[in-house]
């Protein structure tokens, strides 16, 4: 009898279990159905994004006769074709030449930036509004108007043309959209923390490295990321300063050069290409967050 009873009410619960296997399974389904409905354009965007980098990849990977053809896919990975870019003559001294200039490039820029954007944050003085406009007024002046006269100075009076200073030391006294950048970030600093600096004793400049420097991080990555990028991507500074001297050349401007002694090679473009690109996006993936959140942070407050 007893054994008849557990029997009995044991079957019920075989019955359940079996019934919520495909309750399960479909509640799975629906989440996996929303969510792609949810984030479909962004995975769309990310494909956008993405799908001419792995392109460009698996081009530079082929052989000179599958990259000319309509295949995507390589028969055969070519490493081979990196080794063949960096033994092109000039292409080291190219990489040399924009890690010089990217890397001085924002040294000089953040540096020349940070004192005159805390000043405009924090100090007030007759004449701050005008100094602001002034700064945001030479955002609006494209850099073809004055090209000629600056290369005149640089070029006849300074005796510059044919190297990457003339393009490095302007860099050293500011930069507008690096101020500007800045500037709203620090304003987003409150005022207690630099009163709290100098009840203690701090000078302006010991606020400024111990207090504010330490809180603005974000914004100075997120400026040192800006002119990196710009600097690493420049072609027309270059062009004008540098094109008459193979040996100042930069990747941006080699590059150029290099896609006409290769027009038919696309493999090798490819791998030049990915090359010139790699220090970018390996910068920005590590550097992500503090960009990001540096950028957003800046409009805070007006």
């Amino acid at each position: 009898m007893t054994t008849t009873t557990l029997r009995a009410g044991s079957a019920p619960a075989r019955t359940g279990t079996t019934d919520r296997g495909p309750a399960a399974s479909r509640a799975r389904r629906k989440r996996l159905l929303h969510w792609i409905a949810v984030h479909s354009v962004a995975v769309a965007a990310a494909l956008f994004f993405v799908l001419p980098f792995v392109f460009v990849f698996l081009t530079s990977v082929m052989s000179d006769d599958q990259a000319m053809s309509g295949e995507l896919w390589p028969h055969e990975w070519n490493w081979s074709n990196y080794a063949t870019v960096f033994a092109t003559p000039g292409f080291l001294d190219w990489w040399r030449n924009s890690l010089m200039y990217a890397g001085l490039g924002t040294l000089f820029t953040v540096g020349s930036a940070i004192p005159v954007a805390y000043a405009l944050a924090k100090f007030r003085f007759r004449g701050r509004r005008i100094a602001m406009l002034l700064v945001i007024s030479t955002m609006m002046l494209p850099p073809q108007v004055i090209v000629i006269p600056m290369y005149l100075v640089w070029a006849q009076q300074l005796h510059l043309s044919g190297s990457l200073w003339p393009l490095i030391i302007p860099m050293a006294f500011g930069d507008a959209y690096s101020i500007f950048l800045l500037r709203q970030f620090l304003l987003t600093i409150p005022q207690e923390y630099i009163e709290s600096a100098k009840v203690d004793g701090c000078g302006e400049v010991r606020t400024l490295l111990r207090i504010v420097v330490p809180m603005a991080k974000p914004g100075i990555a997120a400026v040192a990321l800006f002119q990196f990028f710009y600097c690493w991507n420049d072609y027309f500074g270059p062009q004008i300063y540098a094109a008459q001297n193979p040996a100042a050349w930069t990747l941006s401007y080699g590059l150029e050069s290099f896609k006409s002694a290769h027009n038919v090679n696309w493999n090798l473009t490819m791998a030049a290409t990915l090359l010139v690109m790699a220090p970018v996006i390996i910068v920005f993936f590590f550097a992500q967050k503090a960009f990001v959140e540096g950028v957003t942070l800046t409009g805070v407050k007006g």
